[in-house]
């Protein structure tokens, strides 16, 4: 009996002490956005892929907020750079990238975000990295429909699947 009760007495401070550790962890007081999300978007019917990141907010948003995000270049060469206007009232932040090409399945691609305040003062920066699981040679050479009604595209006539033979690739030879 004395063995079971020890053993009890010892899990339970195991328990305790794990618990009291837990709530001594850095919360993060500091930080003002976390990612909740991150993917690569393939529009298939658009013939486009983008970074798509979405923050959430820990602490009420100020005035004149912006995201200033880094986007590693698939294709080689600077950085796709995106400036946001962070909306205060929002639930969270969306952060999309310009299109996209030379995206490849499985490898780390960098992101970079600083959110500054109304004057240009840096008040976080988040370092991440993205990883597609797809390369962008699923998607089609041409969107399958354009204007604002989703028609299809002449220029696929004959071509459901979305690929033109003899239509020119993507230069990726300076994708690293």
């Amino acid at each position: 009996m004395p063995s079971k009760f020890t053993r009890s007495t010892v899990l339970g401070a195991a328990l305790i002490a794990a618990t009291v550790l837990g709530a001594c962890r850095d919360t993060g007081k500091d930080q003002l956005f976390a990612i909740s999300g991150k993917l690569f978007e393939f529009n298939y019917r658009l013939a486009i892929a983008t970074y798509v990141i979405t923050l959430k907010p820990l602490r009420p948003v100020g005035e004149g907020q912006v995201a200033v995000v880094n986007f590693q270049n698939p294709a080689g060469g600077d950085p796709l750079i995106v400036n946001q206007k962070i909306w205060p009232k929002l639930p969270h932040i969306t952060l999309t990238s310009p299109p996209l090409t030379c995206v490849v399945k499985d490898k780390p691609y960098a992101v970079s975000i600083r959110i500054q305040d109304a004057g240009g003062a840096v008040l976080q920066s988040i370092e991440t990295t993205m990883t597609s699981s797809e390369d962008q040679s699923i998607l089609p050479d041409r969107p399958l429909v354009i204007g604002p009604n989703y028609e299809l595209n002449k220029d696929l006539a004959g071509h459901p699947d979305g690929r033109l033979p003899g239509e020119p690739k993507p230069d990726c030879s300076k994708a690293g």
